[in-house]
């Protein structure tokens, strides 16, 4: 039950009977209205705004406007005062020929909200066609022994106009032999009979003539005359007779041209010539003419083109059997068409609107109507629309649908819909019309932009060019039109502090991002901001996306060095005993590097030395060391040259100057530079006695450092024979660290990390250098044994 209710929900056909459209939402019929023929353009016919009790402005905010069947605007509605007009002059005749009333259905439509109202208008005759006889002159032989009272029918009058105005009787001119009847057709046209009042004599009169006259009822009355030529003969005793006085035939529209309609049959009891018959169409309309030929010998009639039923649904018309002799009898034949369904439904659009907006439900899309000229089930018709579509079809008035929307339409899934209209008539075979109509979805700003992605992150090399491109930032926006065009904009930082309208900017337009300023990667390594995508829609919408700046560091800065000071003042001096073995630590460069990465990593190296070849620098940790055993041939006073170099493209470097001062176990009292001034040669004895209490000092330091590392050595000795303590083995390693602007240490010393024995958190002991401080002699042999040690120094 529930499934048989679904499909007929969804059901889009609508069917069209006359019993359904005494239930369809008409409302209350207007007039009927009439109108003269031949009226003016623009004559008053009604005032519509009154009928309907609208208002001057409701008729034209409404959109109020006449729909005429077959789209001839034969009235015109002027919205400013509600009146009906005439459009054009109308010709009764030419509009509904021999028809009476004379009816012209048209509606009133409403648009807003849709309302159709049905209205008639009657045009009345006027009496502004005279009676006209198909045939100037007619002729007649009357044998001259015809009885008293005989009849012998004339051709009509045709009139176009009706009703009063249509022929109303017929006079023949004064004579004293015939007189003229007028005699009514079954469907309602009057033709004259011309009776015989006193006996002719051909000897006598052979021949007369008179003048038949036809006056209509109009006021003034219209006239028209044929002239009568009547031929007196000899006598011919028996006039033809017809099998039946009438004849009903039905013949089916679609019948080709040369069907046989019906077989006439006279006879005539007189012999010979008297006897002969030949039949004709008596009297006929120039249409039945044209529709209708008899065969004059057989009496066959047959059809000389097709008839149409949506046309003329029946033929009426006399046929005469005539002898050789003159006399004539009549039969009456009444044609009737029959309806087939040879004329597919019509589909006349009156109203539609396109483009609709979208999330918009229940709009009225179209109204249209139907019809089909055929008769009875060949007339009735089923409408449809695709199954597949959101609109829906509903019977209005009489044969008038809308077509709406079934829901809320959505552009974005679908921007255009084509309907087709399909009109099915219950005939047989069935006829079908289709009518397309496009429908557009309007667009409606319903979403807001996207952006393509929620985050972008943005490089940029430091020292960049002001007004630089740096990266750009994309929304899209489904929607159409200007709800489309999107604005960008930077948001405001969350940082308070961040000068962000100074730092970019981003064009309106594209998106594309811009380094207003040159960047400092020591000053700003990165920074955060958002940026937002407003379209320009009403109300407009927005959406919002971040960007992350990183500036990528460039080698611009030299390297630094911290220790020894070059601040202008008197030089610093370092003393080495002369008695200092091979790789003798005399001082440390110290240097750091504002850039970062490899721009920061730095190495060092000796560029100039008074004596080449007694000092080397190591290249990672800028350590200055003896390369060789000094001797009392090497000079007492020494000069460096230490060039700093980090690793960036291009390379930076920066030098600084090292003095040494070679003594004899720190008790050799102090030498002056050769810069020194010649004020500085000839200082007081206070200077002097500074220098033996400084080289003192510092002899009591080295016994003390001499002497810490053998306790040290003696603990090592100790613990490597009981297994307490690992000690780490291997080259020194030859890469380069990064102290983070602090300046790069090598790793130039191992040590042993001991445990305590059974400690089960495996806590530290103690740390101690692998390479101790070792007397002279040792340490020299160490030298003279180790070639790559030696090597390192440049010995």
């Amino acid at each position: 039950m529930e499934i048989g209710w679904t499909c007929n929900r969804r059901q889009r056909q609508v069917l069209v009977f006359f019993v359904l459209l005494s239930m369809s939402r008409a409302r209350a019929e207007l007039g009927p209205y009439s109108v003269v023929e031949e009226t003016e353009r623009g004559s008053f016919v009604a005032n519509l705004g009154k009928d309907l009790g609208l208002g001057l402005t409701e008729m034209s905010t409404r959109g109020a406007r006449i729909i005429s069947q077959g789209n001839k605007e034969h009235l015109q509605l002027k919205v400013q005062t509600g009146d009906l007009l005439i459009n054009e002059k109308l010709d009764r005749e030419e509009l509904c020929g021999p028809t009476e009333p004379c009816v012209l259905h048209f509606q009133v439509l409403m648009e807003k909200p849709l309302e159709i109202f049905q209205a008639e208008l009657r045009v009345k005759d006027i009496n502004d066609h005279s009676p006209m006889f198909t045939e100037r002159e007619m002729i007649l032989k009357i044998p001259e022994n015809s009885p008293l009272g005989i009849a012998f029918p004339l051709s009509n009058a045709l009139d176009l106009d009706v009703g009063s105005n249509n022929v109303e009787n017929y006079k023949i001119s004064p004579n004293s032999h015939f007189q003229v009847l007028t005699r009514n057709r079954s469907d309602g046209r009057k033709y004259p009979e011309l009776v015989l009042d006193k006996e002719l004599d051909r000897e006598e009169e052979p021949e007369i003539l008179l003048t038949l006259t036809a006056m209509d009822g109009g006021s003034p009355p219209r006239y028209g005359t044929a002239q009568v030529r009547i031929e007196v003969v000899d006598s011919n005793d028996n006039a033809p007779e017809f099998g039946q006085p009438f004849y009903r035939v039905h013949i089916p529209e679609n019948s080709p041209v040369g069907s046989l309609v019906v077989t006439v049959s006279a006879s005539d009891l007189d012999s010979g010539v008297y006897g002969k018959i030949s039949y004709t169409l008596f009297q006929p309309s120039e249409d039945i003419s044209k529709t209708l030929e008899v065969n004059s010998v057989t009496g066959e009639i047959r059809l000389r083109k097709q008839v149409d039923f949506e046309t003329v649904q029946s033929y009426e018309v006399d046929i005469k059997a005539t002898d050789g002799g003159g006399l004539s009898g009549k039969c009456t034949l009444l044609l009737q068409v029959v309806d087939m369904n040879d004329n597919p439904p019509e589909v006349t659009i009156s109203a539609l609107t396109s483009p609709i907006p979208e999330n918009t439900p229940e709009i009225v899309v179209a109204v249209f109507s139907v019809s089909d000229p055929d008769s009875g089930d060949n007339g009735k018709t089923i409408s449809s629309i695709q199954d597949d579509l959101p609109f829906l079809l509903k019977p209005s008035v009489k044969n008038f649908y809308t077509l709406v929307t079934e829901g809320s339409l959505d552009r974005e899934s679908r921007a255009e819909y084509n309907i087709t209209i399909t009109v099915t008539d219950m005939g047989s075979p069935r006829l079908k019309t289709q009518h397309s109509i496009t429908v557009l979805v309007s667009d409606v700003n319903d979403n807001a932009p996207a952006f393509t992605q929620t985050s972008y992150t943005l490089w940029v090399r430091e020292n960049n060019s002001p007004a630089l491109h740096i990266g750009s930032v994309s929304a899209t926006d489904t929607d159409a039109g200007a709800n489309a065009q999107l604005t960008y904009s930077l948001l405001p930082p969350q940082d308070p502090h961040l000068p962000l309208a100074s730092l970019v900017s981003i064009n309106a337009d594209n998106g594309h991002l811009f380094a207003l300023r040159s960047l400092d990667y020591e000053a700003l390594q990165a920074f955060e901001f958002g940026v937002g995508a407003t379209d320009r829609g009403s109300p407009a919408l927005s959406s919002q996306a971040r960007v992350r700046v990183l500036v990528l560091d460039a080698n611009d800065n030299s390297p630094f060095v911290l220790y020894p000071l070059q601040n202008g003042s008197a030089p610093c001096t370092e003393l080495v005993p002369r008695a200092a073995e091979a790789g003798y630590l005399v001082t440390k460069v110290v240097a750091v590097d504002g850039d970062s990465g490899q721009n920061a990593w730095l190495s060092y190296r000796l560029l100039k030395a008074t004596e080449p070849g007694l000092f080397g620098v190591w290249p990672h940790n800028g350590e200055v060391r003896t390369a060789r055993l000094l001797s009392e041939r090497d000079a007492p006073k020494h000069r460096l040259l230490v060039q700093v170099r980090d690793n960036g493209e291009p390379p930076r470097s920066a030098s600084v100057t090292l003095h040494v001062l070679l003594v004899d176990g720190f008790s050799q009292p102090y030498l002056p530079l050769p810069e020194a001034t010649a004020e500085q040669a000839l200082a007081d004895p206070l200077t002097v006695y500074l220098v033996v209490a400084l080289a003192s000092v510092s002899s009591l330091f080295l016994l003390s450092v001499l002497l810490f590392v053998a306790v040290r050595l003696c603990r090592r000795s100790r613990a490597a024979s009981l297994g307490g303590c690992s000690v780490p083995e291997g080259p020194f390693p030859g890469h380069l660290v990064d102290v983070s602007g602090t300046g790069t240490l090598s790793q130039s010393y191992q040590y042993e990390v001991c445990l305590r024995a059974g400690s089960v958190t495996s806590e530290f002991k103690f740390l101690k250098p692998i390479i101790p401080n070792l007397s002279s002699q040792s340490r020299g042999k160490e030298v003279e044994e180790n070639p790559s040690f030696r090597n390192s120094f440049g010995i």
